[in-house]
């Protein structure tokens, strides 16, 4: 029984590392970007490589349309280059919607932000 309960407690806080933006309301655009990078894990083949996604908010903590990839620094073919975009976008979809508080959201509609994904994930 005491295995079953360390095992869930174990579940729930990898749960809570894996998407930190949900756990509580984030205050500042330094707490947001923390939290997106939580959720990035980059491709295992590229090393060094790096993409930058600029993108808006909603006041709800999703995005104002698609994010788009300003620069990217990947070796390799067009193929790798797509991918390491893919895992990049996926990281961001995957971490929303966030939770703003209510000052941040105040402000935050609308203000384009940029993000760069780096690998190995630093």
């Amino acid at each position: 029984m005491r295995s079953v309960a360390r095992l869930s407690a174990i579940a729930g806080a990898l749960a809570a590392a894996h998407l930190p933006a949900n756990a509580a309301s984030l205050n500042t655009m330094n707490e947001v970007g923390a939290a997106l990078q939580a959720c990035w894990t980059p491709p295992a083949d590229p090393k060094n490589a790096s993409v930058t996604l600029s993108f808006s908010f909603k006041r709800d903590g999703t995005l104002i349309g698609p994010p788009k990839p300003t620069a990217i620094k990947v070796v390799g073919d067009d193929k790798a280059r797509q991918a390491y975009v893919d895992a990049a976008t996926t990281a961001l979809r995957n971490c929303l919607p966030l939770s703003f508080s209510p000052a941040l959201a105040k402000g935050i509609a609308g203000t384009v932000f940029t993000l760069q994904f780096t690998s190995p994930k630093q």
